[in-house]
Formats: structure tokens, C-alpha cells, sequence
């Protein structure tokens, strides 16, 4: 019972700090919070001199939920307006305007 816990604290604790790398803001909080219960109960049912593990990957896993936690409340996802491509998108609307008009004027 104590392997099973064991691997299932580590594949989960890597799971949640890789989820907590990429940008997936709280979908994270899920593989986090399972690890935590799983090194929780590991941590139980380990004895005394056994907890070191248990006890890192806890830790590991309350890092990995700070980060994501000051990932969403800090990072502000922002959309800037790019005036200058818009000003090269009138000016091209503009030239393939006139070029349409001189068309016009060849064929006429």
C-alpha cells in the first residue's frame, strides 16, 4: 500500500509542477491538489523514520500551488492595440484602392 502511495505522491507532485510551468492558469490546482492528498496519506501511513519523503513532496506540492496562485492574482493578461499595424492596414486598403481605380481607367 505504501509503494502505491508513494508513486502515485511522485507522478502527481511532477504532474503539478509541470502543470504549474505552463500556462494553464488554475486547471494546475487539480493535480496539485490531488498530490497534496496523496502525500498527505502517505504521509500517515509512513512510519516515523520514513516521513522525509512524504515530507519534500509536500512541500514541493504547496510551492507549486504558491506559484500558480501568484501566477493567476499577478500576471495580467493584457491585449495592446497595435497602431502601427493598423495604420500599414489602411494605407494598404488605400493602395490596392488606387490600384483598383487605375485598373478601372486602363480598361476604360
Amino acid at each position: 500500500m505504501r509503494k502505491i502511495l508513494v508513486v502515485l505522491g511522485i507522478v502527481l507532485t511532477i504532474l503539478a509542477i509541470i502543470f504549474s510551468v505552463f500556462p494553464l492558469d488554475t486547471i494546475a490546482f487539480l493535480p496539485i491538489g490531488l498530490a497534496m492528498i496523496f502525500c498527505l496519506i502517505l504521509l500517515k501511513k509512513s512510519p516515523t523514520n520514513q516521513k522525509k519523503l512524504p515530507n519534500i513532496l509536500l512541500l514541493l506540492c504547496v510551492l507549486a500551488s504558491l506559484f500558480v496562485l501568484g501566477k493567476t492574482l499577478l500576471v495580467k493578461d493584457e491585449v495592446v492595440k497595435d497602431i502601427k499595424f493598423e495604420k500599414e492596414k489602411i494605407e494598404t486598403k488605400k493602395e490596392a484602392k488606387k490600384e483598383l481605380e487605375d485598373l478601372e481607367k486602363d480598361l476604360e
